[in-house]
């Protein structure tokens, strides 16, 4: 009788907490549409770091450039601070050029990570590193954007060997 009584009382359990449940492949277009919103909204409350500038800077080398807008947020403005510089490039597992200035740059305020695209011109806070991304790659701990190309990825790509680049703010 025990054994019954537990079985009923662990189905009924089962059904309360099904029917309590959410499942979005029952839920209406409008409804989907309000939830997006709804954590769409959430993440703009979050901190500045997807919040594109005004201000751009240039990559110089092997007598090309690389434009990239930089985004607003505390790492950005501190790495801003420090140009002009000159700094050597290399590869770094066939998806970014890597670079490490002589000082670490501030992280106040920054994500714990991001997932980077092509295009990304980054800090990797735990090696002291800047990186800019010309394929895509997983989520990183420890990874904040600074800036994004806006022309001549592709210059990027096809350099295998280290590289000086010279940094400066457009005006």
């Amino acid at each position: 009788m025990k054994k019954m009584l537990g079985l009923v009382l662990i189905l009924v359990m089962s059904f309360a907490l099904a029917a309590c449940s959410s499942n979005d492949n029952n839920l209406s277009e409008t409804d989907r549409g309000h939830i997006a919103t709804d954590n769409s909204n959430r993440a703009q409350e979050g901190p500045t770091e997807d919040r594109i500038s005004n201000i751009r800077i240039k990559l110089t080398f092997n007598q090309e450039e690389v434009i990239i807008r930089m985004y607003d947020n505390p790492t950005s403005r501190d790495f801003l601070e420090r140009l002009p510089l000159t700094l050597t490039f290399e590869d770094y597992a066939g998806t970014e050029k890597i670079s490490y200035p002589s000082n670490k740059l501030s992280t106040e305020e920054a994500s714990s990570g991001i997932d980077p695209t092509v295009g990304d011109f980054t800090y990797y806070a735990p090696w002291g590193n800047l990186a800019i991304y010309y394929k895509d790659f997983g989520y990183s701990k420890g990874l904040i954007k600074l800036g994004k190309i806006e022309s001549g990825v592709e210059k990027l790509q096809g350099i295998n060997s280290d590289f000086t680049v010279t940094i400066e703010q457009v005006d």
